[in-house]
């Protein structure tokens, strides 16, 4: 899960969102149409006032009056004539509302419009942004600079790995250092082999130096690192790589380096180049929980009934959920006594059993894929799921 400060929606929101239980919840999802000719003529606020009509007549459902509705909505009416919301859009806007309070959040996703009411929020749109694919770590290493970052396709996150340990060599090996810094050639990586004048002894000292120094860091960057799953990118020069590789003892390092010195990198280039460079790592992980589920296609492993899905979800039980974009399966499912009613369509006593299996899934720190419906496992199954035991 990625808890980057630049991540448009921490997962603590996320968790607080989704423990909201009680009636009228509603949740209102739209594109902000970024466009210039969309922006001048108001088409996203166009589609909101669509969407609080809707809200409108659905909670007439509940029996409310006209005049409880209009007080009820009128947080999310002013959004309408909030002018710096749309001075600057994103790619789509988030809206949340209940009797305890009113959220709306601007993110990089081009929601498509959508509304519903039911006794809790309705989160699933949001999950791609949690999608494992978007984590992992960026470690910049050269003799005398070292940032560990969390890393996202929203930013990077400096995680101060100073604090545990040095950050240069020179703090590491001790004073007589800058001594021996006299001795390398000049242009010449400190840390490639040959670097040093002499022969014998002192170049061997010199190495043991290094992987000193090198050792220590890893051993800082496995007490940073919270996650072990997240793979590791290291930004530094091939040589300085070759030899972290020797030391390495983090569980998912990354086999590619992110070329050059990174002090002479501009941070959000660098962080371009990372996110490039990590970016077939991710399809492949998404392509084996595919070929993991065919794999396991006719043992009790995997499933795509609803009926097995939904109380796996809730206990914790789901390793990988997929879930068809776009689709929703309504319904109420009773925790007590394990039974599942289904609905063809949105009733004012029922809710999204996806929505449900999908948000317990991430919640119980389950991978969640939203995938085209030709990409399904199952096809016309709304849900398949790989089970952790």
């Amino acid at each position: 899960m990625n808890t980057s400060k630049f991540h448009p929606l921490p997962i603590k929101t996320f968790e607080t969102l989704a423990a909201n239980h009680s009636v009228h919840c509603v949740s209102i999802y739209l594109p902000m149409n970024k466009k210039g000719k969309e922006q001048n003529e108001h088409l996203a606020q166009e589609t909101l006032k669509q969407c609080i009509k809707d809200v409108h007549k659905t909670l007439q459902k509940y029996q409310l009056s006209n005049a409880e509705i209009v007080t009820y909505l009128k947080p999310i009416e002013t959004l309408i004539a909030d002018v710096e919301l749309w001075r600057n859009p994103s790619e789509g806007l988030a809206i949340f509302l209940d009797k305890k309070g009113f959220h709306y959040y601007i993110l990089p996703i081009p929601f498509l419009a959508k509304t519903q009411v039911a006794s809790s929020f309705y989160l699933q749109p949001l999950l791609p942004l949690f999608e494992e694919e978007t984590m992992y770590y960026l470690l910049e290493l050269s003799q005398d600079y070292v940032k560990l970052y969390e890393a996202s396709a929203y930013g990077l996150t400096n995680l101060h790995i100073k604090n545990l340990a040095p950050d240069t060599l020179e703090k590491a090996v001790g004073f007589d250092f800058k001594q021996k810094m006299l001795q390398f050639r000049s242009g010449q990586d400190a840390f490639s082999a040959g670097s040093f004048h002499g022969h014998g002894e002192g170049k061997d000292d010199d190495k043991k130096e290094i992987f000193t120094f090198l050792k220590v860091i890893d051993k800082a960057v496995n007490k940073a690192i919270k996650n072990n799953k997240a793979p590791l990118v290291i930004a530094s020069t091939n040589n300085v790589f070759y030899n972290y590789m020797q030391i390495n003892t983090y569980s998912n390092l990354y086999t590619k380096n992110c070329k050059g010195d990174p002090e002479l990198k501009n941070k959000t280039n660098l962080h371009k180049a990372s996110l490039k460079l990590i970016k077939p790592y991710f399809e492949e992980t998404k392509k084996q929980q595919l070929t993991q589920f065919q794999e396991l296609f006719h043992t009790s492993k995997v499933s795509y009934q609803l009926n097995e899905i939904i109380p796996a979800a809730i206990s914790g039980k789901i390793d990988t959920l997929f879930v068809e974009k776009n689709s929703d399966e309504f319904g109420l499912y009773n925790v007590e006594n394990g039974n599942l009613i289904l609905d063809t369509k949105k009733e004012i006593q029922n809710s999204s059993l996806t929505n449900l299996a999908a948000v317990q899934t991430f919640l119980n720190k389950g991978n969640v894929y939203e995938l085209d419906s030709k990409e399904m496992p199952v096809k016309g199954r709304p849900l398949n799921a790989i089970f952790r035991y």
